[in-house]
């Protein structure tokens, strides 16, 4: 049988956040995008009524919830502001490997103390020569009779000024190309860490997005996940794991820009009666609703079969790659509603739409998801 409905819990959660993307997160939105402002006091308030850290097990100090809550929740917090709401999720994803690959010793030296406080965690994969193609990373991780050597620079790693640790990939062999790479967790206190420029974007510019250098930085052999290789193994389980939340996130952003668009067809009049009186419009707004709806299912489907633990990496891949894109379509289609002025500051749907593209692009381009999706079929 299925049953879409959510239970009385996870409605009360929803309605938490978006309480709180209402209250905390909407009236400071604009002026975080304008300053590209790391919004650490909302941070604060984030974590003190329990929208971090969602998945980390309750005796580590996290929630102890699923993905479906957490698809619940970042819908909401992206929808007053995808950057924002990014920054607040992000420990989801940058915390997975550990979840995925950690022993009990490492889930309680790390996860534990950065759980206790809004303390922020970042992935470290993507290099200034290897994004998709995650096999030409050159962050190496020189082994040692103390432990390893890390040496390398990554680049676009969010929360990477601001984060207390890093879930760093190093390749511990080259020439193996991806069966090549390990993983480790480093705190960002361990001599030899650095932060390079904090990039200017287009969109979600209030999720600090940076580069973060090592620079002979010595670890213990305990901080290596997994054994030697199995990096690009958990770096594929962590993304298909938090592929869903991405399609949520989208969904939030997609629902914000209809909810504008409807509001501004109701107000403005042209030729005597209102936009949403013309069957154009009306259209326009029918179509947005249609992709937000199934993309909203999609991603509750695959949520569903992250928590089942089943194995979800195609519909993963399907949930991320339609809301993303059609977060795009109905961002671009509310600045077409608003005419001029969506193309004005002073309205939202500018916003949405340069948050909604960096969705088509972070955690595997939808080209890489496409790819993924063909090889589900030809399997």
């Amino acid at each position: 049988m299925v049953d879409f409905s959510l239970s009385d819990e996870q409605k009360a959660l929803r309605a938490l956040a978006r309480q709180f993307a209402e209250n905390e997160i909407a009236p400071l939105a604009a002026e975080h995008d304008r300053e590209a402002k790391h919004p650490s006091a909302i941070l604060e308030k984030a974590h003190s009524v329990g929208l971090m850290n969602m998945t980390i097990p309750e005796a580590l100090g996290g929630g102890g919830l699923g993905m479906m809550e957490t698809c619940l929740v970042a819908e909401e917090l992206t929808a007053a502001c995808a950057g924002i709401g990014s920054a607040i999720i992000a420990n989801t994803l940058a915390l997975t490997p550990l979840l995925v690959a950690g022993t009990r010793e490492q889930l309680e030296r790390h996860v534990r103390p950065l759980c206790a406080g809004p303390d922020l965690a970042a992935l470290c994969m993507t290099e200034p020569q290897a994004g998709s193609d995650v096999g030409a990373i050159r962050t190496t991780a020189a082994s040692r009779d103390d432990g390893y050597v890390i040496n390398g620079s990554k680049t676009l790693i969010d929360n990477g000024g601001v984060a207390q640790l890093y879930c760093v990939f190093a390749s511990t062999s080259v020439k193996k190309g991806v069966r090549g790479i390990s993983a480790f967790v480093v705190p960002f206190n361990v001599r030899g860490i650095s932060v390079g420029k904090q990039e200017d974007k287009m969109g979600q510019r209030a999720i600090n997005t940076s580069e973060v250098i090592f620079d002979n930085v010595l670890v213990s052999a305990e901080s290596r996940l997994g054994d030697e290789g199995q990096g690009f193994k958990i770096f594929l389980e962590t993304l298909s794991r938090n592929k869903p939340w991405i399609a949520a996130a989208s969904v939030g952003v997609a629902r914000a820009a209809l909810e504008a668009a409807t509001a501004y067809a109701q107000d403005r009049v042209q030729f005597g009666q209102p936009l949403a009186s013309f069957q154009a419009i009306q259209f326009k707004l029918a179509d947005m609703a249609i992709k937000i709806e199934a993309a909203r299912l999609l991603t509750w489907h695959a949520a569903w079969l992250v928590d089942q633990e089943l194995r979800h990496d195609y519909e993963s891949a399907i949930s991320k790659c339609y809301a993303s894109d059609i977060a795009m379509e109905v961002t671009t289609e509310a600045v077409q509603v608003f005419g001029g002025y969506g193309y004005i500051k002073e309205y939202p749907v500018e916003k949405y739409m340069r948050d909604a593209k960096a969705f088509q692009i972070y955690m595997g381009t939808n080209e890489i998801q496409r790819h993924i999706i063909a090889q589900g079929l030809l399997r």
